[in-house]
């Protein structure tokens, strides 16, 4: 790894967490490529998993915009994963339901991201892997989380 840390002073949080952040990322495509799907993939279909949300209110909850969320269905759809079945209440909205076939492939990307997350978190000392998830979910749902692209109304995301 490279350093952008100067050299008198303390580590570069903002780097430290990008390339973390990107290390990570990277990592988590390439695992969800075997089956098939992307990151966005994975997560709109978790969201989806109840059935009893519409495509917006898993567009909100992933910080997707309207023409990525239809884009992103669409590919499910066509992958046989998910399905959009009118909201009875609303024809105009869309619930989101995972296929059986959807349901098989994420419980496979959830044992990637599984796999991954232990692996990363393995280079840790154990008493300390507990203590850095604590602290970041801190960061992210403290002083970070209206700043964050993830954050409800964002337009980027899962």
């Amino acid at each position: 790894m490279t350093s952008c840390t100067p050299a008198d002073g303390p580590p570069d949080l903002l780097f430290l967490l990008s390339w973390a952040s990107h290390a990570l990322q990277t990592e988590h495509a390439a695992g969800l490529a075997e089956l098939g799907i992307s990151p966005r993939a994975h997560y709109v279909l978790a969201q989806s998993r109840t059935g009893d949300l519409t495509q917006r209110q898993i567009g909100e909850r992933c910080g997707v915009d309207k023409t990525t969320m239809v884009v992103t269905l669409d590919q499910l759809e066509r992958a046989g994963l998910a399905e959009r079945r009118p909201v009875p209440t609303d024809r105009r909205a869309r619930l989101v339901v995972v296929t059986p076939a959807g349901e098989q492939v994420l419980l496979r990307a959830q044992q990637v991201v599984q796999r991954i997350q232990e692996d990363v978190l393995a280079t840790l000392p154990e008493q300390d892997r507990e203590v850095f998830l604590r602290a970041l979910v801190t960061l992210v749902t403290g002083p970070l989380a209206n700043s964050s692209p993830y954050a409800p109304g964002s337009r980027s995301g899962c």
